[in-house]
C-alpha cells in the first residue's frame, strides 16, 4: 500500500465517504468519482482499515483494569462528580455555576460492593455436613437368573 493508498484509507475511516476521502488523498476530481469505490476494493487498504476499525473498537471498550480502577476511584471518594446549581442573580435573572463534588456514600458504597463482589469478599459460607443414606431396595439372589 503506498503512501496515498493509506491517507485514503485513514480519511475514509474518519469520514466513511470514498468521494471526499480519494480527493483529500490526492487523487483527481475524476479519478475519485469514478474510481474510488475500486479503492475500497484494493485488498490492502481493505485490510488495512479493518484493522484500524479493530484497533478503534477495542480502545472505547473499557477492559478489566480500567473498571477496577474506576470502582475503587470512587470508593475512596477520589471520584468528582460534577453538579449544576442554579444561582439568582436578581429579578428573573439567574446564573447556572458548575460545582465538583466527591462521590456520595450511596455510591461510594455500591462501588465498594462491586469490588467485593469481583473479589468474592461477601460470598455466604454455608456448612455442608456430610450423611450416610442407608438404601434397601430388595433382596436379590445372584443363583436366580430369570
Amino acid at each position: 500500500m503506498n503512501e496515498r493508498q493509506k491517507r485514503f484509507a485513514d480519511e475514509y475511516i474518519r469520514t466513511a465517504n470514498a468521494h471526499q476521502s480519494a480527493i483529500r488523498a490526492g487523487y483527481s476530481e475524476v479519478y475519485a468519482r469514478t474510481n474510488s469505490y475500486k479503492l475500497l476494493e484494493n485488498k490492502g487498504i481493505k485490510a488495512y482499515c479493518e484493522a484500524r476499525f479493530k484497533e478503534l473498537e477495542k480502545q472505547s471498550i473499557a477492559e478489566q483494569d480500567e473498571v477496577l480502577q474506576y470502582l475503587t476511584a470512587v470508593m475512596r471518594g477520589e471520584q468528582q462528580d460534577e453538579e449544576n446549581i442554579v444561582v439568582s442573580k436578581g429579578d428573573f435573572v439567574s446564573d447556572v455555576e458548575k460545582h465538583s463534588k466527591r462521590a456520595d456514600t450511596a455510591q461510594r458504597t455500591k462501588a465498594a460492593e462491586l469490588l467485593g463482589k469481583r473479589y468474592a469478599i461477601f460470598t455466604d459460607k454455608q456448612e455442608i455436613t456430610q450423611r450416610n443414606i442407608e438404601l434397601n431396595i430388595g433382596e436379590y439372589d445372584d443363583d436366580n437368573d430369570s
